[in-house]
């Protein structure tokens, strides 16, 4: 690895104590929430603002320094693990809601705002920031990462709800990328160019997100089903006959019972639930959620869930945001390895279905969450720390059911990205479409210096 501790001193002239190079510091950002093993970087800065992450990156481009941005290192791929050593670029400092256009529905925020934070700041205004990936994520790092998560099936991905970005190219150039209006046809669209780059194309310094108006009313609900094919095929009908669902996740029942474990008070049937949402006005949802109710009756449905009160639906949804930590109950002790892919929703039922199969030939605990609306899963695997046949079981599973995806026309990846984790199944996926993305990262990033051996091969 190379030795950049010149680069380090130019650093620490520059930025003095926000410039770290303490073992409690660099530990804390040699990794993120998967499963891949730590590096630590040579040094971790705190930027203030704008000019002064240009500043960084020049010294840095001057002396061959790798660049990785960090938020609060929630990825799940390997994302901020600077595999070739370098400068971690911390961006909680830059973390204020700069402007809220309740006329124009945005708001304009830098990068280490996060989700929770923005509808904090928000609640007295009537409007909300619904891109909920279910981690306390940065702005910064839901754009850099292409989140997605519950609400994605009415309101979008992060993808859909960047209106403009202030990005820090890798020579230093601060660039802006679309607007404030809501469409253009303005010449390349940039904007859409760096979300989901994972920062290997640049640094967002400022992001101008949609915001929503908060509803009038929302009803929450869960309900149980015999089998998962019932389940999936009900949330594909409801979705056929145009039923506007905020939110609608699955979970299969082996989560199930690791919740039962994790929160013995909601004693669920331990068979597959879906949790599901409707937004709008009193009427409308009463009218949503009898028709929801009518369908799911036709697959069996059962132990239907009501809750309208804040509280209730809270509580509801608090078991989907802890099934990480629900499934660990199943086998205390255990690390648990993520993965997710996503299909069309014509093909979720039998991905589903061979997914199962697949976790039970390579004899392993996989508890299945999804967000069944558009077409995502997620498998949490169950392992002994050490136990290196379960290891590689749990390859072979991830290898397979990528195959799966593939194969019924989906991706390896519906909102984890690739990192470093996924890497070995882009040139299946996208073919000569990755040489393309080299030849973009080349172009922007020609000494390979923005968080390098994430996305792309260069070399």
């Amino acid at each position: 690895m190379a030795d950049h501790r010149a680069t380090i001193d130019k650093l620490a002239a520059l930025l003095g104590d926000r410039l770290k190079t303490g073992s409690g510091e660099l530990d804390q950002h040699a990794g993120d929430e998967g499963s891949y093993a730590p590096i630590r970087p040579d040094a971790v800065a705190y930027p203030r603002d704008t000019a002064e992450v240009s500043e960084i990156v020049k010294l840095c481009a001057a002396g061959r320094c790798p660049i990785i941005p960090y938020g609060v290192g929630t990825s799940l791929e390997g994302h901020v693990i600077p595999v070739r050593g370098g400068v971690t670029l911390d961006m909680s400092h830059m973390n204020s809601v700069l402007e809220v256009n309740d006329a124009d529905l945005n708001a304009v925020v830098q990068p280490g705002v996060t989700r929770v934070q923005l509808n904090d700041e928000l609640r007295a205004s009537g409007l909300m920031f619904t891109v909920d990936p279910g981690a306390n994520a940065t702005l910064g790092g839901m754009a850099s990462t292409r989140a997605s998560g519950t609400n994605t099936v009415r309101y979008g991905t992060i993808r859909e709800n960047v209106l403009a970005l202030e990005v820090v190219l890798a020579d230093g150039r601060i660039i802006r990328t679309g607007s404030k209006a809501r469409k253009s046809a303005s010449g390349y669209d940039l904007t859409h160019l760096m979300i989901g780059a994972e920062g290997t194309l640049g640094i967002i310094t400022e992001l101008t997100v949609k915001l929503w108006g908060v509803p009038e009313a929302i009803s929450a609900a869960t309900c149980a089903f015999d089998d998962i094919d019932a389940a999936v095929n009900a949330v594909i009908l409801a979705i056929q006959s145009g039923l506007p669902m905020a939110r609608i996740e699955l979970m299969d029942e082996v989560q199930a019972r690791g919740i039962n474990i994790y929160n013995p008070d909601l004693s669920l049937p331990e068979k597959p639930h879906l949790l599901l949402e409707f937004h709008g006005s009193p009427a409308t949802v009463e009218e949503q959620a009898e028709a929801f109710g009518e369908i799911a009756a036709e697959f069996g449905a059962s132990d239907f869930k009501w809750a309208t009160r804040t509280e209730e639906r809270n509580r509801l949804w608090k078991m989907r945001h802890e099934a990480y930590y629900a499934a660990k109950s199943l086998r205390p002790g255990v690390e648990g390895l993520t993965t997710d892919v996503c299909v069309p929703i014509s093909a979720l039922a039998h991905a589903i279905g061979e997914a199962k199969r697949i976790i039970a030939e390579c004899g392993l605990v996989a508890p299945l969450v999804g967000h069944v609306g558009d077409g995502n899963f997620h498998l949490i695997t169950l392992l002994e720390p050490g136990n290196d046949t379960e290891k590689a079981a749990a390859t072979e599973m991830g290898h397979r059911l990528a195959a799966l995806a593939l194969e019924l026309g989906g991706t390896v990846t519906g909102e984890h990205g690739i990192g470093f984790g996924k890497l070995k199944y882009m040139s299946r996926e996208h073919g000569d479409a990755w040489d393309v993305m080299a030849q973009v990262k080349r172009a922007l990033d020609p000494q390979n210096i923005l968080n390098p051996g994430k996305v792309v091969q260069i070399n």
